[in-house]
């Protein structure tokens, strides 16, 4: 079990200063460059018919706004970094938990918890059960307003299906229609947080992905 991209305190501190030099320094060359060009504007004009004052004024209000305004970008940018870092280093507790979403759920042979999310009015429920390519293995009928099922990934024939990920989903019905579809939770353990642009995610066990706002319960693994 790891956390990715953690740092040190003093590496956190000091990770934003190279970006905002590396800036300031691009703008004060490009201000030196932006002097020499007004310089030149001013030792070349035409005597008779001489630059306003005032656009010499203006030229240099403005590359002063985007000078002020390259710096707060980059500033953010820094400060949005050490944020996520710091909230990274937060859910380090989260590691070894188990987490409760309606992500793909690890079968490892052991039967699994599910918790099917409430649907509009049907007659008849049933679980459809799916593996990691997507294809349907299996459908579990039970009854609607059931709060918890046990899956132990049996076939009809007694057959396990084999260790893997697997993603469930209630389908309603009236009649024989469908008429709503809703999410399955399960409870998967986490086995890493990493941030991935910018965004603070959640690996399974088993390698399932998944965003740590995705997250509806959190509670103590097995020991």
């Amino acid at each position: 079990m790891e956390i990715s991209q953690t740092q040190s305190n003093a590496a956190t501190a000091s990770a934003p200063v190279p970006a905002l030099s590396a800036a300031a320094s691009s703008i004060s060359s490009d201000f030196e460059v932006f002097l020499q060009m007004l310089t030149a504007q001013m030792q070349y004009q035409d005597p008779l018919n001489p630059i306003d004052s005032t656009d010499y004024a203006t030229q240099l209000a403005t590359f002063s706004g985007v000078e002020q305004a390259v710096l707060t970008n980059d500033l953010l940018k820094s400060l949005t970094a050490e944020m996520s870092i710091g909230g990274l280093t937060d859910m380090a507790s989260w590691v070894g938990k188990d987490a409760r979403s309606a992500g793909p759920a690890y079968f490892a042979g052991e039967p699994l918890k599910l918790f099917p999310q409430s649907t509009s009015v049907a007659d008849t429920s049933e679980i459809v059960v799916r593996d990691s390519a997507g294809v349907e293995v299996q459908r579990l009928p039970f009854a609607p307003g059931t709060k918890e099922v046990t899956w132990t990934g049996e076939m009809e024939g007694g057959e396990k299906l084999p260790d893997g990920l697997y993603v469930f989903q209630v389908v309603g019905k009236i009649n024989g229609e469908v008429t709503s579809q809703s999410d399955v939770d399960t409870y998967g353990r986490i086995d890493e947080v990493r941030l991935e642009g910018g965004q603070t995610m959640l690996v399974l066990e088993g390698g399932a992905i998944i965003p740590s706002g995705s997250v509806t319960a959190l509670r103590d693994g097995p020991t």
